[in-house]
């Protein structure tokens, strides 16, 4: 007796950009159809089906054909209104995107979706509310906390491998050409605060699930942002002024679950050169250890293996200190991030339960930005308040 297979349409909206279409299209949602789906634990195969969504028609065409992908459209609304669409994925502008999930959540309809869910904290809540009384299962992309680097950072943690934790600090970023002579690697929206644009709102949503899911909760925060590069040039070659910041400096007060206070600081900037083994890196100091994660790797150093640097600046540093640290095995095999949070999102969906991520860990992280923007502007700690629905 053969186990049924439950096909869940998709319907992925802004798939033609940069993370719609190489994180979410290309690695995960193409892989699971490719592979024949995957299997629940009661033996049901889940199978995938996507709908191309976009307002390129030719870009949209050409990845359909591509990809081998039957159904594409470029009205967002008639699949939304489609009683056979179950999903509704969005990796749009995050100007457009509060809409289009509400939306798609009083039509009934599932939603996955990118970061930040909305520009401002009232519509962030306005659609955790939604989700909540809508009964759809709704999640929101938490890909980093997927990542090998961070998954076992997160094991040494909950092994107690740090001790008391006293701080994390984080470095992320990259340089972005401006577009004039070299090509920018990323959208000139993306510089613009008029069109949602810029590093604290695009990144703090990010940092907030990363130090929620590793440490714990944010108390506070204190943001200095800045517009380092202040003329870009667009797509079309054309010099255009950035309103939005492009590097952001935040500290951040945060608690255990055990209540034990600990410091946080991340640097994030398009405006920096990389001199450090992955884009992103987190460091978690402690009593008994310390790690440092990327994307990828993690290294740690116990208290009985830390040498006793002394010291001297008039001697040139003869020892080698990243030699000091032993690298942290995967012992498991990690698939890509965006794919896993997929699977396990699907699952819920099938199921008909609550994703752990959703609408209201993004409100946190778009609120998160919003105090971060306040604290620049105010020039001082600002306290996070309790979100309540």
């Amino acid at each position: 007796m053969g186990f049924e297979t439950k096909t869940i349409r998709i319907a992925m909206n802004g798939i033609t950009g940069r993370m719609g279409y190489r994180q979410h299209l290309l690695r995960s949602i193409l892989p699971i159809r490719d592979a024949g789906g995957f299997a629940l634990e009661d033996g049901t195969k889940v199978q995938v089906e996507p709908i191309l969504v976009g307002r390129n028609e030719a870009k949209i065409r050409e990845l359909a054909e591509l990809h081998k992908v039957a159904e594409w459209t470029t009205d967002l609304d008639s699949v939304i209104n489609d009683p056979t669409v179950d999903i509704i994925f969005d990796a749009s502008m995050t100007s457009l995107r509060a809409a289009t999930l509400k939306k798609a959540m009083l039509a009934g309809k599932h939603i996955f979706t990118e970061k930040p869910t909305a520009e401002t904290l009232e519509e962030a809540i306005e659609l955790a509310r939604i989700g909540k009384e809508s009964g759809v299962t709704a999640g929101v992309v938490h890909d980093k906390l997927y990542l090998p680097g961070l998954v076992k950072l997160r094991r040494l943690v909950d092994e107690g491998f740090f001790g008391r934790i006293l701080s994390i600090r984080g470095e992320f970023g990259y340089w972005v050409f401006e577009g004039d002579v070299q090509a920018a690697q990323r959208p000139s929206w993306n510089y613009r605060k008029e069109d949602g644009g810029g590093m604290t709102t695009d990144m703090f949503c990010h940092w907030n699930y990363v130090l929620e899911g590793i440490i714990g909760k944010v108390k506070s925060v204190n943001a200095k942002t800045a517009t380092h590069i202040p003329a870009r040039w667009d797509e079309a070659g054309k010099e255009y002024k950035a309103t939005a910041d492009d590097a952001s400096y935040g500290i951040f007060e945060l608690e255990t679950p055990a209540g034990e206070p600990v410091i946080g600081q991340i640097n994030s900037s398009w405006a920096v050169r990389v001199y450090r083994d992955e884009l992103v890196e987190f460091q978690i100091d402690g009593t008994h250890g310390s790690a440092v994660a990327g994307l990828n790797k993690c290294v740690a150093q116990q208290r009985a293996h830390t040498p006793k640097p002394v010291w001297n600046p008039d001697l040139p540093v003869t020892e080698s200190f990243r030699s000091q640290w032993q690298e942290v095995p995967a012992n498991a095999e990690l698939d890509n991030g965006f794919k896993l949070q997929w699977e396990e999102f699907l699952r819920d969906v099938v199921a008909s339960r609550e994703h752990r991520f959703g609408l209201l860990s993004a409100a946190r992280g778009v609120q998160l930005a919003e105090l971060g923007l306040q604290s620049n502007d105010e020039r001082r700690t600002i306290d996070i308040p309790e979100i309540t629905l």
